[in-house]
């Protein structure tokens, strides 16, 4: 097969794929520019294609053009953000990387591959706007955020006031808090608890999840940008600096990108931040509660978190019992959330018949108190004049039963961690399944939130069909 024929089987190809691929010979010329960087840079391809990327592109040179400095130096750029105007004049960021294809000592091409980011960064914008506005000292405002302590939690297993307990008595310290718990187990409540019930309680108390944002995005949000940092970056203060004095909580810091924990480190041994770009050292005074819904030796030994952060992370550790493990609460917690939602829904269920009791006390859970939520939710949002609930207004699927005895024998060879992750993975491969492979579907109907179930699925390395 002719060169000029892989060129074209290439460029079909490459109008498949969803990011931008521009590809440029060793003159500079265009030879592949698929449909995604044609709608990205709204750009026609017939207008690029087989054309100097020079005269195309007039505004561009190799200290602004990752594919030329590629070209002209030899130089890989990985994973480089860059915000820049399309043709039409409209923002556009991506993540680019850009690599030269180097045949027999010599560059034969450039590849550029460009992730479109443009919402993720509008919605890292809004974030850090929103923040500030919650941060204002405005009265109306504030009383519309909800602000939990330790009055809203419910239970009284002895597990879990033992953690209450503990957490009460950490409420008035500045050590960093790790707390570990399953999905839906309360773990951002206990944290706000331990903020408003302590003396930081007049400080802001910011929460971000890891596993939301791209490591680009990320470090930018936590820390800020300086002007001129980057391409198109602009000064503003990251989350560390709005949150000074106060709490950040970091949620899911097991998603948390490696090379970024090394800086987070830094911060937690120097006091001080330095904004993306930037040159200066700004002192921060910020108390930092990290969760994860892994347990600590997993990620540890996975890697997952690097042992001298966790080190640091871990000064305070709270273990959250799941709800299976609370057994005498899970009725107490019904009956609260009977009252919120005879509230929020005008209903008049007075008391739990005892069949709807049985049901409820021999459900496994999965999802925990978050799921305990749900169900309660739905039953009173179905119930009309009723004034007792009962067993046939609590729906509960339990298609995470894949298992219903122990494996003694596996559990005794394994361990029990591997065991329990076993059976997580199966779970959700037969919820997958059963849900088509629908990511949204799948995350809803085992209760827990979309972006821990693509965790999941990374971390058991779950094929999606």
């Amino acid at each position: 097969m002719k060169s000029k024929e892989y060129t074209t089987i290439m460029q079909k190809i490459l109008h498949l794929v969803d990011d931008g691929v521009h590809v440029l010979d060793n003159k500079g010329n265009t030879i592949i520019y698929n449909e995604a960087m044609s709608k990205l840079e709204k750009m026609q391809t017939k207008d690029v294609l087989k054309k100097p990327f020079s005269e195309v592109f007039k505004n561009l040179n190799k200290e602004n053009s990752t594919l030329l400095k590629a070209l002209e130096t030899r130089q890989s750029t990985i994973n480089e953000k860059q915000t820049y105007l399309n043709k039409d004049g409209k923002e556009i960021t991506t993540i680019n990387s850009t690599v030269p294809v180097i045949i027999e000592d010599e560059v034969r091409a450039v590849v550029e591959v460009a992730k479109n980011i443009t919402k993720i960064q509008e919605m890292s914008h809004t974030i850090l706007e929103l923040q500030k506005e919650i941060g204002k000292p405005d009265k109306a405002k504030s009383t519309r955020i909800k602000k939990y302590n330790f009055n809203n939690i419910v239970g009284q297993s002895t597990k879990f006031v033992e953690v209450i307990e503990r957490a009460k008595k950490a409420s008035n310290s500045s050590a960093s808090v790790f707390i570990y718990g399953e999905t839906g187990t309360g773990k951002e409540l206990i944290a706000q608890s331990i903020h408003y019930d302590g003396n930081r309680r007049d400080k802001p108390f910011i929460a971000q999840n890891c596993a939301a944002l791209p490591e680009s995005l990320l470090e930018g949000l936590l820390f800020g940008t300086t002007k001129g940092g980057f391409t198109g970056a602009v000064d503003r203060a990251g989350l560390f600096e709005q949150a000074n004095g106060g709490t950040l909580l970091l949620d899911e810091i097991n998603s948390m990108p490696y090379e970024l924990q090394a800086k987070l480190l830094r911060v937690l041994q120097e006091n001080y931040i330095r904004r993306v770009g930037g040159t200066k050292d700004i002192p921060i005074d910020v108390r930092i509660i990290t969760t994860s819904n892994e347990r600590p030796e997993n990620i540890i030994s996975t890697g997952k978190v690097r042992r001298d952060l966790f080190y640091r992370l871990n000064i305070i550790p709270l273990n959250v019992p799941s709800l299976r493990e609370r057994e005498d609460d899970i009725l107490i917690l019904a009956e609260k959330f009977i009252n919120k939602y005879n509230v929020k829904y005008n209903k008049k269920i007075l008391v739990i018949s005892e069949d709807a009791k049985e049901k409820l006390l021999h459900y496994h859970y999965p999802g925990n108190v978050r799921e305990l939520e749900n169900i309660i939710m739905g039953a009173l949002s179905m119930v009309e004049d009723d004034h007792i609930l009962t067993k046939t207004h609590l729906i509960i699927e339990e298609i995470n039963r894949v298992e219903t005895e122990y494996n003694t024998d596996e559990i005794c060879k394994n361990g029990i961690c591997d065991y329990l992750d076993n059976l997580e993975k199966k779970i959700i491969i037969k919820t997958l399944e059963k849900c088509y492979f629908n990511i949204t579907k799948s995350a809803q109907m085992l209760k827990i939130k979309r972006q821990t179930l693509q965790h999941k699925i990374k971390k058991y390395n779950i094929e999606i069909k």
